[in-house]
């Protein structure tokens, strides 16, 4: 999802297609949306509403872990709270912090909201102290926690060194004062979307959670696993935009999934906002994602009630960064606000009101923001944004991408996939985790020569000069493995065993390519169904 503030997370086309299965942010008793805010229930501080706002003592437990490890953040302004919380986690010593900071040296990235937005994702699926053991199948896990593999094993046992348990009871009270400092608003939120869009939110399976973390500092994160949507925030620094912007997002997945099929007759205007320097990555191969997040922006324009003027520019500003249906939508809603039934049952006349053709024609003259002009459209109009924000957008942007392009690999999306990667080198020749994924897209897609030209690539990068520029220990890992498996096709079995060895030679690799390269050693590979990649990282 690309929000219009510093988010670490975009729930990009995977959440779409994989929603009820596992994402994603970004396919999902009776009680009124008033009460449901009221208050947090006395059990754990744990919501049983759809709707909620709280702490979550799994994110807590991390976010203790990162910042004991030394992760950066500013701390929430005026707030002796947290302040001493962060000074006593930092000051904390003993075998298991030590192993926690030694993780966190080997899987931080060079960008601290990507590194965030990756542990981040691993919270939000851990299951209850002390274990934190995935409440997801291995082969439904995100990229960014097979990443961390070993993780949990690490948070346990630091969770018992260092009394997580009695800080998380000694904390709880404050933690509980941000989330009251957020339920007002929420309900605003809820109760003007709702409004507008003529809808009830019933209960049932589908959740909207916004998790209070003053320690995140000015970092967002939003997910969406399976029907559970969640937001991480330090009400502190946060706008509530972007709560509203996610809670849309909770709203109207549902409809454009339902009615995809009727989608494709825009797929022309998808093809012209390709053109777009500025439209991210994880829209340009998915219709169904680019037409939900033009959707959500355009009711979000209605929803804040701009006036004329004003909606008319941050119009024009979406749309020069490639959001190009937003126009008719805005037209489409009017129609909207004049009729009676609820947008659930609306949106197939919405869809038909879309005259591809005059779109196209429209189109034709269109002028696209240059890519150096890349901020989101409300802080151009807003004024904001400073070089140092920029980068870490730049980076966290780099890391959706990423995830999303990797997402595609797990759907078998192989040319959906490859078109992404490429796309991210195009940008950023040699970029290890895009060149690891165009390889294993090769995979998928039957190109041998080509994945083991990029694997070996891979391999190559383990001694470059720029520590950036190096493959992460699971990545090379299973480059090995990969490798060692094609020699294996080949008959070639001594090259094999000496892929197989070097991939258990690197250190910090995963558990699952260490096995994957002792069962080479032992064994030489030969799939019982072809082109299937290994439950890789």
């Amino acid at each position: 999802m690309n929000i219009p503030a510093r988010s670490s997370y975009r729930l990009a086309p995977a959440r779409l297609r994989l929603i009820g299965t596992l994402f994603l942010f970004l396919t999902a008793c009776p009680w009124t949306i008033s009460a449901s805010l009221a208050a947090a229930p006395a059990d754990e501080g744990q919501a049983t509403g759809p709707i909620a706002a709280e702490a979550n003592p799994q994110v807590f437990a991390t976010m203790c872990a990162l910042v004991a490890s030394g992760f950066e953040a500013d701390a929430a302004p005026g707030n002796p709270d947290f302040s001493q919380l962060r000074r006593q986690l930092r000051s904390l010593h003993g075998p298991a912090t030590e192993a926690l900071r030694d993780y966190y040296r080997q899987h931080a990235l060079s960008n601290s909201g990507a590194t965030l937005s990756r542990f981040m994702t691993f919270a939000l699926i851990a299951g209850p102290a002390p274990k934190f053991q995935p409440v997801l199948k291995r082969e439904e896990l995100p990229p960014d926690v097979l990443a961390l593999d070993g993780f949990g094993d690490v948070l346990a046992s630091f969770y018992e060194e260092a009394q997580i348990e009695g800080l998380w009871r000694k904390f709880e009270p404050a933690y509980e004062r941000a989330a009251s400092s957020v339920r007002e608003p929420l309900g605003q939120i809820v109760l003007a979307c709702t409004a507008y869009l003529r809808e009830i939110v019933r209960p049932g399976v589908r959740t909207f959670r916004v998790y209070v973390e003053p320690m995140v500092g000015n970092e967002t994160n939003v997910r969406n696993i399976g029907d559970q949507y969640v937001v991480v925030i330090n009400p502190a620094t946060t706008s509530f935009d972007l709560m509203r912007h996610a809670f849309l997002h909770y709203l109207l997945d549902p409809l454009p999934l339902r009615y995809r099929d009727k989608l494709l007759g825009e797929q022309p205007l998808l093809l012209l906002a390709d053109r777009a320097p500025n439209l991210p990555s994880a829209y340009r191969a998915d219709l169904t994602s680019f037409f939900d997040e033009c959707f959500v922006r355009a009711v979000e324009f209605r929803v804040r009630r701009l006036p004329a003027a004003q909606l008319a520019e941050e119009a024009k500003l979406a749309e020069a960064d490639g959001y190009v249906l937003i126009p008719p939508l805005l037209k489409a809603l009017s129609k909207f606000e004049s009729s009676e039934p609820s947008m659930s049952l609306y949106f197939p006349d919405l869809l038909r009101s879309i005259d591809v053709v005059t779109e196209q024609q429209r189109l034709q003259t269109v002028k696209f923001a240059p890519a150096s002009d890349s901020e989101p459209a409300r802080e151009r109009a807003e004024g904001l944004g400073t070089k140092k924000d920029n980068a870490a957008n730049a980076g966290s942007d780099l890391e959706a991408e990423l995830s999303a392009a990797e997402r595609m690999i797990a759907e078998r999306d192989a040319a959906g996939a490859a078109q992404a990667f490429e796309r991210i080198l195009l940008k950023i020749p040699g970029q290890p985790r895009a060149v690891y994924g165009l390889a294993v897209a090769s995979v998928l897609q039957g190109d041998a020569e080509h994945a083991r030209a990029l694997f070996e690539q891979v391999v190559a990068a383990a001694h470059d000069e720029s520590p950036q520029m190096r493959p992460e220990p699971a990545t090379l890992a299973w480059s090995h493995i990969y490798l060692g498996r094609m020699h294996d096709l080949e008959d070639d079995r001594e090259q094999a065993l000496q892929e197989y060895r070097a991939a258990l030679a690197i250190d910090n690799a995963s558990e699952t390519a260490r096995s994957a390269a002792q069962r080479g050693i032992e064994q030489a590979y030969r799939p019982a169904v072809s082109n299937r990649p290994p439950d890789e990282r």
